[in-house]
Order: C-alpha cells, then structure tokens, then sequence
C-alpha cells in the first residue's frame, strides 16, 4: 500500500461511527504500564510452572495460545479445569490478559477465509468456542493473527477480506456478551496476504461496525506501513486496545535495538496514559522461557528509565 492510501485509510478513521469501546487513554491517574507474557514459549512446562516464570520475572498478565494447552480444541479443557488455571494465576498474582494464536493447530484444518463455506461455519464455531474459553479465564482481548488460517486459497485478497469480515460480525454479539474485544491484527506480506497494514484493520473494524470487533498494535508487524509507529498509534488510537511488543526480528527484547528504537512510541503511550497491555510475544524460544521472560523485563525498564 502507498503512502497517500494509507494516509487515506487513516482519514477514514476520523469519519467512523460506533466500532469503538474506549479510547487507548484513560484520565485520571496514570498507575503505569500493564506488562504481560505470552506462554508458548513454555508450552511444554506445567501451567503453574509457567505462570511462575512469568510472576517471578515481574509481568502481571499472562496472553495465552490456546493450543498449548490441548490436544483436539480447548472444549477438552473443563469448567472445573478452567476454574483451577484461574485460581493458580491468582495464586502468583497474574490476570489473564487474553488469546492470540487463534486458530493454530489443533484443531487442525480450519480457516477463516476459505471458499469452502462448511469449513468456514466449523472455523467460527470454533472461534465462538474461544471466546468462551477467553471470558472464563477473565480474558479480555483475542488477538486474530493466525496467518496461514486466513490465506487466501484460490480466490482474490478482496473476496478473503469479505469472508473475514462476514466471520467477525458472526461472533461480535457473543464477543461483547462474553466482555471479550476481538482484536484483528495486521500482518506483514511475508506471513499472510490477507490484512497487511493497521489501515487495511481498520477496513474490517468499520465494515462490521461493532464495540467487539477492535485492532491492536505490534512492532513487530509492521514492515509493511509508510509511517512511524508513534504516527500509527496516534492515527489509529481508539481503536487499539492492546500492544504487542518484541525486536523487530521476533526475538526477545535486548537482543537489538528495541531499547531505543521503541522509546518514542512508548513515550507516546505513557503521555495518553495507555492503560491497556502491553504483551511480550517472541518467535524464537531457544533462549527458554525464564530467560526470555526476565531480559526482556529488563529491557522494558530501561525504555521506561528513558521517558520523560
């Protein structure tokens, strides 16, 4: 996308209606940020074993793939289980802050923007079974990344996108419902052709019209825009409700130049008095989750020493 249409694209978000639930910042006072973990990178270790590394290293929320936890879907996963994993975040002082990884396998075989209208119906299915899941976690924001489930597979980027947003307005009802924001990720073109861009979101969010159906910020994924990110966080404000965060290769923060590279959007987010999460999700976990876990802790302090 060009530079004048994704100048264009953030115009139109100026002339929206609804869409909206809150804005990024709150007034009052500002209790600073929120940090949370995502847990696949100790996929293989038991849940209170994870939530430890993740309390010991000073984050407060925990951002859940689901499918680290299951071998067929989280339906597996009962009320009573549901109800432990709760007890044993409260336990090491944790909340959950929500789902990513949506659609990753298992299950296997679903997908968001297929021709095939059955596998559509189950992938929703599935989705509003997520949602239930994220609302008795105490979850409040699904981060919809999963790239190779929303592909297109033999038809064009626009009828991909018109399946996408038909399948987010089938769940926004039970989403708001469940206190649950589903939250559409932009990703790069070198993991998924399908929704590149914050303005390409911002497409979807206004098509669907609905409180539940929001976007989201990642550093990461954002090779693809013609702006800086502090223009892209202020453009698109109200409607991103959560942020993730790691170098711009995907590994853990100190490993590049996250510690000044990142400080101009992060001095934009504590002059809003962002309230919202800010989640550490890496794609490398060589390193293991504790180590993963507490030098990106540091490195996150280090930005917050350089802001004014």
């Amino acid at each position: 996308m060009g530079r004048s249409a994704a100048l264009a694209g953030a115009a139109a978000v100026g002339t929206m209606t609804g869409g909206c639930l809150e804005s990024l910042g709150l007034g009052g006072k500002w209790d600073g940020f929120h940090y949370a973990m995502c847990n696949e990178s100790m996929g293989d270790l038991p849940w209170d074993q994870q939530c430890g590394i993740i309390a010991d290293a000073g984050y407060t929320g925990v951002e859940i793939a689901a499918f680290t936890l299951v071998q067929e879907g989280v339906q597996e996963i009962s009320p009573a289980r549901r109800r432990e994993m709760v007890r044993t975040m409260d336990d090491h002082g944790l909340t959950c802050a929500g789902l990513h990884w949506l659609l990753a396998p298992p299950p296997a075989g679903l997908h968001f923007t297929t021709p095939d209208a059955a596998v559509r119906r189950r992938t929703v299915a599935y989705l509003d079974t997520l949602i239930d899941f994220c609302g008795d976690l105490g979850g409040t924001v699904m981060v919809f990344g999963s790239p190779k489930q929303r592909n297109t597979v033999g038809i064009s980027r626009a009828e991909a996108k018109k399946y996408f947003a038909e399948g987010m307005a089938a769940v926004a009802d039970h989403a708001r419902r469940r206190g649950v924001m589903i939250l559409i990720e932009p990703l790069d073109h070198t993991q998924t052709d399908v929704i590149n861009t914050t303005a390409e979101a911002m497409e979807i969010v206004q098509q669907v019209d609905h409180p539940a159906i929001q976007t989201m910020f990642d550093f990461h994924n954002t090779i693809d825009e013609t702006v800086d990110f502090v223009t892209l966080l202020r453009t698109y404000r109200p409607y991103i409700h959560h942020v993730h965060v790691q170098e711009m290769d995907g590994t853990y923060l100190g490993t590049g130049n996250a510690v000044n590279d990142f400080v101009p959007a992060f001095q934009y987010l504590k002059d809003i008095r962002y309230s919202k999460w800010v989640s550490l999700e890496v794609f490398d976990f060589t390193p293991g989750g504790r180590v993963i876990a507490q030098e990106s802790m540091k490195t996150l302090r280090r930005i917050e020493e350089r802001l004014t």
